[in-house]
């Protein structure tokens, strides 16, 4: 979501004429983009504030500002703790970004505005840049979270749901398949709980299941709209779901709609019933695992990543042995992992943070290492098939290797000759080695050079064909 933003402010400075500046120290404007989900964002910010700070006394003409969610949390306040701080602008206040830089260099006082579009919401579209060879894009489809987790800050700083018309929606990704953008993730807090504006009123009346279903139903007519309408699109993903809206209808647009990829982030949170009634989840271990199993059953080749907290308030060793089971059970191919931190604003305040530090860090290690054998496991596993590759750029360090993503999203290094440009093609290629998290291929047919093992886990095929 803030890569999205920020592309966002690129874009209305862009049209206001600003350029990007090579430096800091050549920027007329420089902008802080904040994320307050976990511990110590505030502090971060802070600090990162003071290294401009002499800068700032140098130029008194430099603007500098603060977005995001850190912005909107503090509003105010960050302007009387940053004396030389110029702009605090909330994520629904991207468009008026230009002209609050203008206010402030014409020599007015800092401004901060941090308001929520709840009555009038506004969806800033993306422009594809087709200089760029831009692959990959984004659309926000709805903003905002009702769900209210006993953990998450997110309802405070991004406010509650509101949603886009699929006629929206699909204008956009219309242009931007026009722009050469070959495929798209729709994102929302909740994405999965999208559904048509002008019907929240009907939504409304229903019992709180039924309000649940009627929002995926909505959400898989969305995909299937998608599907029909820009059959241009090469592949179509969404972030994040739910579990709550993971229903049969959802699952099977996933047998159903080719354009949906074979990976899905379902964010899981704990594996253990006590954790997820106190984090305010509002389904049970059970209930996820036989979602998650369904959803990998939907389509031949289907995977999962998920977030875990470790360390919750009240989380017992017991609980937490619950969810390397769940992790196990699942199989999940990566997973972002945290310690709880208590932020701002949050239910699970009143709740005691009873989980010391170092137990927390060893939870957290063993977990990340339950996972990287899983996703080991997987890669390995990918060795000699045959994988659809959508090539996204070149790789960083190597002429003639080339990165992209298969539809299950692992990263493919794909090595090819210096002359070919294949970015925004769908490469057919053969998987040779595995790394620690990405592989490395050839497009099919052609044969692998070998390179160091040290930086592998599996030595090269020799051979490959």
């Amino acid at each position: 979501m803030n890569v999205h933003d920020s592309r966002r402010m690129e874009e209305v400075l862009s049209q206001a004429g600003y350029e990007a500046a090579q430096t800091a120290s050549d920027a007329d404007v420089i902008v802080f983009n904040t994320c307050s989900i976990r511990e110590k964002a505030e502090h971060k910010l802070m600090s990162a504030l003071g290294t401009y700070r002499p800068l700032k006394h140098m130029r008194p003409d430099l603007v500098l500002a603060v977005a995001g969610c850190v912005a909107q949390q503090e509003s105010e306040k960050l302007l009387r703790k940053v004396p030389y701080l110029d702009v605090v602008l909330g994520p629904d206040n991207i468009p008026e970004l230009p002209a609050l830089i203008e206010h402030v260099r014409s020599g007015g006082p800092p401004v901060a505005r941090t308001v929520f579009d709840n009555d009038n919401p506004s969806f800033l579209q993306a422009t594809p840049r087709a200089a760029r060879d831009e692959v990959c894009s984004f659309v926000t489809i709805m903003k905002g979270c009702d769900q209210r987790c006993s953990f998450c800050i997110v309802p405070y700083t991004r406010g509650s749901e509101r949603y886009r018309s699929a006629d929206d929606i699909i204008h956009e990704i219309k242009h931007m398949v026009e722009g050469g953008i070959r495929e798209v993730t729709l994102l929302g807090q909740t994405v999965n709980s999208w559904y048509e504006p002008g019907t929240a009123d009907i939504n409304s009346m229903l019992a709180p299941h039924q309000r649940a279903l009627d929002k995926s139903s909505q959400f898989a007519s969305l995909l299937q709209r998608i599907s029909d309408e820009v059959p241009a699109l090469s592949r179509l993903r969404y972030t994040s779901p739910h579990p709550q809206h993971l229903t049969d209808e959802l699952l099977e647009k996933h047998a159903s709609l080719e354009v949906l990829a074979s990976h899905v982030h379902l964010p899981v949170q704990s594996g253990s019933n006590r954790v997820l009634k106190r984090m305010i989840r509002r389904y049970t271990r059970e209930h996820y695992i036989e979602r998650a199993k369904a959803l990998l059953q939907s389509r031949k080749g289907m995977t999962l990543s998920t977030d875990v907290i470790v360390g919750f308030p009240g989380e017992s060793d017991e609980d937490f042995e619950q969810t390397l089971d769940l992790i196990k059970s699942v199989g999940f191919v990566s997973a972002f992992a945290f310690k709880y931190s208590p932020r701002p604003f949050t239910p699970s305040l009143k709740l005691e943070d009873d989980v010391s530090e170092e137990v927390k860090d060893e939870r957290l290690a063993a977990l990340l290492s339950l996972v990287a054998e899983q996703q080991d496991a997987h890669l390995e596993s990918l060795v000699g098939t045959i994988q659809s590759v959508l090539i996204e750029g070149p790789s960083r360090g190597v002429q003639g290797r080339f990165m992209g993503r298969t539809e299950r999203n692992e990263i493919v290094h794909v090595d090819l000759a210096p002359e070919q440009n294949p970015v925004g093609q769908l490469l057919e290629v053969e998987i040779c080695q595995a790394f620690k998290h990405s592989l490395r291929a050839v497009k099919r047919g052609e044969s692998l050079a070998p390179v160091p093992a040290k930086n592998t886990r599996r030595l090269p095929l020799a051979g490959v064909q």
